[in-house]
């Protein structure tokens, strides 16, 4: 009698699914019936597979998705580790807002982590913790120090957890992967200085196990196209813009040139960051004019 168990599908490798189930990993093909659907498994959904007699196993079912992000997609993404380079790629609040507002668009919590954080000067350095200080204050989890975030990362992946890697090729994912995970073994490659970004080293998404859940490591972000998100819900996606919204004298205040705007008032008291504030506009603009920056591609 052919068994049905429930898994999540870790890789995917020259037509074959690897999936983790509760007896351990299974490497299976997917029925046919998903080409006339049209429905493809991706890396971290979560499945069914059924086993034969002969020991073959089939992948015959997809579980509803939470949601899918990436290219090459990860499914079922429940919290991003955001890699920020310091250096090479130099770091960028621009880069980084793009990031924050992106994936809060995709209903997905975000972890920041500094790499290469010892490669920059003493003065330079603390005009970078200072600027990450104000996202740890607005509530995002901000780690400088590798070695603390992987002590503690584990424990904070629960058993329906997949957190994936994010962030601008070369800022070293691969290599913090490396590091939290040793026998993940990913390939890291080197900056090209002409295009200050790096190669993309990860050319597939992986799950390792990691805490009671998986971590993913992605290929890397060349540009996050943010024009498919509606005008008026832009500010909403800004933490501490949501915080105060509610304080504006309008509902569905844009925090431009409304009369008794809580936002406006908190950046000129100094409560917002003015490169937020530049930031919000000029994603504002990008999604006007529905194009990508040319500076970003």
């Amino acid at each position: 009698m052919p068994e049905l168990v429930e898994g999540v599908v870790v890789s995917l490798i020259a037509g074959y699914y690897d999936v983790e189930t509760p007896a351990g990993l299974v490497r299976t093909r997917a029925k046919g019936a998903f080409r006339k659907t049209k429905e493809k498994p991706q890396v971290g959904d979560r499945v069914k597979v059924k086993l034969d007699e002969q020991g073959l196993a089939y992948l015959v079912s997809i579980l509803p998705r939470k949601n899918r992000i990436g290219r090459p997609a990860v499914a079922n993404v429940s919290h991003v580790l955001l890699v920020i380079s310091a250096v090479e790629p130099d770091f960028s609040v621009q880069l980084l807002d793009r990031f924050l507002t992106f994936f809060s668009w995709q209903g997905v919590q975000v972890t920041i982590y500094l790499s290469k954080s010892d490669l920059l000067g003493e003065e330079k350095l603390k005009e970078v913790k200072d600027q990450l200080a104000y996202y740890q204050q607005i509530g995002y989890p901000v780690y400088l120090d590798r070695a603390k975030l992987a002590e503690e990362l584990p424990g904070k992946i629960g058993p329906e957890d997949i957190w994936t890697l994010a962030g601008q090729s070369g800022a070293g994912k691969s290599t913090l992967l490396n590091f939290i995970k040793e026998d993940a073994q990913q390939e890291t490659g080197a900056i090209s200085t002409s295009l200050n970004r790096g190669k993309h080293t990860t050319r597939k998404v992986t799950l390792f196990k990691l805490g009671e859940g998986f971590l993913a490591d992605t290929p890397g972000f060349s540009s996050i196209d943010l024009t498919p998100i509606k005008l008026t819900d832009l500010a909403s996606y800004f933490r501490e813009f949501k915080a105060l919204s509610s304080g504006c004298k309008f509902r569905g205040c844009q925090h431009l040139h409304e009369p008794k705007c809580a936002v406006k008032d908190a950046l000129k008291k100094g409560k917002i960051a003015q490169f937020r504030y530049d930031d919000y506009l000029a994603m504002r603009t990008e999604i006007e004019e529905g194009r990508i920056p040319e500076y970003l591609k």
